[in-house]
């Protein structure tokens, strides 16, 4: 496995982010969703910002394609994430938990003191993931429509 950043736009980059799309509208709809509704959940989430000054994306590779990623767009120290997915046939191989350590690192390195994301409790697995990380739920700090749980934690000393 290895854990590298990604331009957005790349090839690996848009497959990875797609799958995380399907999964994410099809829970939604209750249903697999369309290629429409992924293209329109892509032109509603783009990620494009997720490099230079303004955010970074980062993929684990699993024989040379994207089996997971995290992006994080930089909020003066803070670090937002989002696009935070692992492929289904990837889970429970500590993926996830390497992929956000290595965010964590560069987001320290940068000068982020702490990251926040919000997510929805549907989204089980990632939740789970979070708080075995040491995310601690917190008051919600946008007004997203999907979401229905905000976390956020610390990297000064961590």
């Amino acid at each position: 496995m290895i854990v590298e950043v990604e331009r957005p736009g790349a090839a690996r980059a848009d497959a990875i982010v797609r799958a995380y799309l399907t999964e994410v509208a099809s829970r939604w709809y209750g249903r697999a969703a369309t290629a429409a509704e992924v293209d329109r959940a892509l032109d509603d989430e783009p990620y494009d910002d997720l490099q230079g000054d303004s955010g970074v994306f980062i993929i684990a590779a699993d024989g040379g394609a994207a089996v997971a990623c995290a992006g994080v767009r930089f909020v003066g120290d803070v670090g937002e994430l989002t696009k935070v997915f692992t492929l289904p046939e990837h889970r429970g191989r500590g993926v996830g938990s390497a992929l956000l350590r290595h965010v964590e690192d560069v987001c320290r390195a940068r000068g982020t003191t702490s990251l926040r994301l919000d997510t929805r409790a549907e989204l089980a697995e990632a939740c789970a993931l979070y708080e075995r990380l040491g995310f601690v739920r917190v008051d919600p700090f946008n007004n997203d429509p999907y979401s229905d749980r905000w976390y956020a934690k610390s990297l000064r000393g961590a």
